[in-house]
Order: C-alpha cells, then structure tokens, then sequence
C-alpha cells in the first residue's frame, strides 16, 4: 500500500492541495495520511517492507518529521516530495530524485544537534544566528498579522542590511578552537547548502560527507552599505574565499553574540538568543 503523508499547514494551507496533485501521476492505490496530530511511531509500527510512505511538505515538515523519527528503523520504503514554500533542503538533496520523490531514509543520519535556551532539536538545513534569524522574526510577525501573506525573506534581510539590524560581537568556537570577530552579520551553522528560501549559505558543505561534519559562516568586518553590494554574492553562493567570510568545518561549534538576537532553525525562530552550541556525530 502507499501512503501519501502530507502536511495541511504546509505551504500556506495548501499542503493537502499540493499532495493530491502530486499523488495523480501514481497508478496504485494510495491512501492519504494528515501528519498534523497523526502518532508518528504508532503508524510506522503499523507498516511493513511491502508499504511505501511518502512524506509530503517543506522544511518545517520535514525538519518536524526528522525530530519525531530520528533514529527508528523503517520497515517500508520511505520517499520525500517537495510541497513546501521554502524547500531548501529539496534544492540541496535535487540531484537524489527519481521519478518525482527522493529515498528519505539516508538523510535521516547523523543530523546535527543545536542547543539552544533549553531547546534541544536535530535540524537538516542550517542554524541561522543574526540577520537571518532575525530575519525569519520578521517573517514570523508579518505571518501572524495576515496568515496568507507570501514571505520574500531575501527582502525582509535587505531591508534590516539597510538599517533594522545592528551588527555583533561573536565568539565562535569550533573543535575546542576559539576566534572573536567584530562587526558581524551573522554566525550561522550549516548541515547542508541552503537556507532562507535559497541562500547558499555554505557553498561546500556536503550533508552526506563521510566525515560528518558541519560548517559554521561568519560574515562580518564589513560596513552596512558594502555589505549590501555584496549580499547578491553572499546569497548565490560565490562568496568562498572572501576575506569578509570565514567557514570553519568541525564537529563541535559554540557560538556567542555579546547583544541577543533571534535564531532559527530549520525556519523555526528561537528568539533573544546569546548563545548557541551544535554537536554532529
């Protein structure tokens, strides 16, 4: 049997709209699976080698899912298909598809761990720390006024470049080393490429490395106005090698501002934030 689980909240209350649609090229029987309030665990229990579970959403989704399940043993195959507004972790995994979905099941290892104001949750696309979880903060609140509206985050973090951010002091630790940067933008920890609706923040990073590793971008020592010259470069993924970026690979990352700012994980906002630690097996 298949299964086609999506998410009704997910792409601006399409989710069940966009999974239906998708669901019209199977020439099988399906039957459709509302993951908002649906017992994760007790469901998969239910499920064997024969049956096929099709994940439908954006990141929140599976960023939602990825926490649930972290660390059960499927017995049915398992498949993703885009249906969200942000689909970060889709444009990262895009070259894995086939015949419209993606094997699921080898991006739920070894994610990383953030801790975070007594949070502790695993995440699939990035920690963004500063402009851009600041950035998701305005997101949030533009939400809440008019839960319909289209969130165009790469305009909401021009705008706070422009004038509604001020920059950091950071303490960045990584693998037990420890550097200080001043006039910083952001410190954000990258799992995979992408985040903020198609930033590139970590144009190397390799969610399947064999070394499990993250990154962490610092984007600081830069004024507010060249900085927003170069926010095209920094957002298209051409920025390695820049002095005004610095990534750092590791393990174990601690990262510190000495003013709270938001956070985000995975689009998820943790607000007034000072510090934040990431662990990777």
């Amino acid at each position: 049997m298949i299964y086609v689980l999506f998410n009704s909240k997910s792409n601006n209350s399409h989710g069940e709209e966009d999974a239906r649609k998708w669901a019209e090229r199977l020439t099988q029987d399906v039957e459709f699976v509302e993951l908002v309030g649906l017992d994760y665990k007790k469901f998969f229990d239910g499920l064997t080698e024969d049956d096929e579970a099709i994940l439908c959403g954006g990141d929140g989704t599976v960023n939602y899912f990825a926490n649930e399940m972290y660390g059960y043993d499927f017995k049915c195959k398992l498949s993703y298909v885009k249906c969200g507004s942000g689909n970060d972790f889709y444009r990262d995994v895009e070259e894995y598809e086939k015949d419209g979905k993606i094997d699921f099941k080898p991006f739920l290892k070894n994610l990383p761990l953030i801790k975070v104001n007594g949070i502790e949750r695993r995440f699939l696309n990035g920690i963004g720390y500063g402009l851009d979880g600041e950035t998701c903060l305005v997101g949030d609140q533009i939400r809440e006024k008019d839960p319909g509206a289209k969130i165009n985050y790469t305009n909401i973090a021009i705008k706070l470049l422009l004038g509604g951010y001020t920059v950091r002091k950071a303490t960045v630790t990584v693998d037990g080393v420890t550097n200080e940067y001043e006039n910083v933008w952001l410190s954000s920890t990258m799992f995979g490429k992408y985040y903020g609706g198609g930033i590139m923040a970590a144009p190397k990073q390799n969610r399947l490395n064999e070394e499990h590793t993250c990154t962490v971008t610092t984007l600081s020592s830069t004024g507010r106005l060249r900085t927003f010259l170069r926010f095209p470069t920094f957002s298209g993924g051409k920025h390695d090698g820049k002095k005004w970026i610095n990534h750092t690979v590791g393990h174990s990352f601690k990262v510190s501002f000495d003013i709270p700012c938001a956070l985000q994980i995975d689009g998820d906002v943790v607000p007034e934030v000072k510090e934040y630690e990431v662990v990777i097996d």
